[in-house]
């Protein structure tokens, strides 16, 4: 439990660290946008309801892909698919930054012997 709440502080940290750096904060902001556009994107064409559509759009662009929820028309799969390779892009940009912010956090303390 200990290790927990030190990796959240930890994470704490390095969120705040990170959007002192004006890339970052850009980057954040992408992200933002790629998931409201493909949140409106599926309110307007597939009619779901909001917490549906932003449902649909983060475990897409995590790649989770539970299935519940599916395209149906021609150009909700086509949207889809250039959504997937842009909006997974820049996710996974997002992700690798956060990281490597984290682990720069910790770089300077031991690494505890459990």
């Amino acid at each position: 439990m200990i290790r927990f709440v030190t990796n959240v502080i930890n994470l704490n940290k390095a969120i705040k660290k990170s959007f002192r750096n004006s890339e970052f904060r850009l980057l954040s902001i992408l992200v933002a946008v790629c998931l409201m556009i493909g949140t409106v994107f599926y309110r307007i064409v597939e009619g779901w309801s909001w917490l549906d559509c932003v449902y649909f759009s983060v475990v897409t662009l995590t790649t989770v892909g539970y299935g519940d929820l599916n395209p149906t028309t021609a150009i909700s799969k086509i949207f889809t698919m250039f959504y997937i390779l842009i909006g997974l892009g820049l996710f996974l940009v997002f992700v690798d930054t956060l990281s490597r912010r984290l682990f720069s956090v910790n770089i300077d303390k031991p690494i505890p012997k459990d």
